[in-house]
């Protein structure tokens, strides 16, 4: 049994690296958010957003598996106008999303290890480590380091909210809370927007299982794509829902506000929670916190350059690995740029990132939906009727809560 079990999980891959992908500012940042503010107020939000998001995110290894083709691949035959909008939309966010995420690994890479308190110099270490596991180890490096880190932040993140539970001794209430005004709305829309992740994540996730495939001697298959995918997914929910926990449990009777700071909220979310829990639990907090926003850097690193890479070759119509090479090298210039000049609002990076994502998912669910059921996608492939109803119900979803953020804000 210990060696299926084994087997099984060293067979995994895109599905731990979306895991990887989609845990991080989300996670640590929003969902501990909404539990210090609302408490368990939100967790309708989040159970809702991970079920309407599902179809679209599934999509992504669904057409590569069946096509041999990414979603990029399926993006341009429907049409050139949208793969230069996809095109335009990454180009357009991925520098912030870089920088939201670096800059929360760098705050809490400060605070653990304490080498430096320049959030500059840690932010260049950190992306340093990740294009030389990137450049030198290519993707076998990047699949082997992610069932590492995911192993290590699973185990600490159960840990942290077990000791939580037996710790404290408030009584809390399930009912639903809805955001009122503009303040909270725009929190509201910034934590349904990167919860999981970005629906852009569902190109991320079918370039990975082709690039899985190619050190495979068998050939993709459809059932063992979606189950992988399946397990990163619900791993994605439980973790939200523990971070949800941690927040709720130790933050919610708290009277302190998160900093906007990077290296402040770093050293507010450790020491509160070992405040609370005991400085027993200072070890576990501050592995799952670090491994959770390193396995985002250093996979948000990786997939913008491979999917602006393929975008670049369909566009210019020529095949060239310079091209990878060329745009991982202006993400990490870019957003080493942009912390230069804004490292110590990091808040402000988290919700313009994240109200981005959530206003550009319909374009990216309604794109993929309309893939996966036209005429590229093979017959005995297509999602079914239930998921094909659900995917309709999460584009309801995404666009009215993006028009009524427009309208309201």
């Amino acid at each position: 049994m210990n060696k299926k079990v084994f087997k099984a999980f060293k067979n995994l891959g895109p599905g731990l690296l979306f895991a990887g992908a989609a845990i991080g500012v989300s996670h640590l940042v929003q969902s501990t958010r909404a539990g210090a503010d609302f408490g368990f107020g939100l967790l309708w939000a989040l159970l809702l957003v991970n079920l309407f998001k599902y179809p679209f995110f599934q999509y992504g290894p669904r057409y590569a598996a069946a096509t041999g083709e990414s979603l990029i691949d399926g993006y341009k035959k429907l049409g050139n106008w949208v793969l230069i909008s996809y095109f335009i939309l990454t180009f357009l966010t991925m520098f912030t999303i870089q920088a939201a995420v670096t800059i929360v690994t760098a705050g809490l890479a400060e605070n653990l290890f304490g080498l430096t308190s320049n959030l500059s110099i840690w932010s260049i270490l950190i992306t340093m480590i990740c294009l030389g596991i990137l450049l030198i180890g290519k993707y076998k490096a990047l699949d082997k380091t992610m069932k590492v880190i995911i192993s290590v932040l699973a185990f600490s993140s159960i840990i942290a909210v077990c000791v939580a539970i037996f710790k404290t001794d408030h009584t809390y209430s399930f009912s639903p809370q809805i955001p009122e005004g503009a303040v909270e709305l725009t929190f509201l829309i910034a934590f349904l927007g990167w919860m999981p992740a970005p629906l852009d994540v569902s190109t991320w996730h079918s370039l990975w299982t082709l690039e899985k495939s190619k050190g495979s001697k068998t050939p993709l298959d459809s059932k063992k794509s979606l189950l992988d995918f399946n397990v990163g997914y619900v791993m994605t929910v439980f973790l939200g829902i523990c971070f949800m926990s941690l927040g709720a449990l130790v933050m919610y009777h708290s009277e302190e506000e998160i900093s906007s700071s990077a290296s402040v909220f770093a050293k507010q979310l450790i020491s509160l929670y070992t405040d609370n829990l005991g400085k027993g639990a200072a070890i576990f907090i501050g592995i799952a916190a670090f491994t959770t926003m390193f396995s985002t850097t250093l996979t948000t690193l990786d997939a913008s350059p491979r999917a602006m890479a393929k975008s670049s070759e369909l566009l210019s119509g020529k095949s060239n690995k310079s091209f990878y090479l060329g745009w991982i090298f202006i993400l990490a210039l870019g957003t080493l740029i942009i912390l230069s000049y804004f490292k110590t609002n990091m808040i402000t990076f988290v919700k313009i990132a994240t109200v981005l994502s959530f206003l550009t998912a319909p374009f990216y669910a309604i794109a993929n939906f309309i893939l996966v059921k036209g005429k590229h996608m093979p017959e005995e492939k297509r999602p079914s009727k239930y998921l094909s109803a659900l995917s309709y119900l999460g584009i309801i979803f995404l666009v009215f809560f993006s028009v009524w953020f427009l309208t309201s804000v």
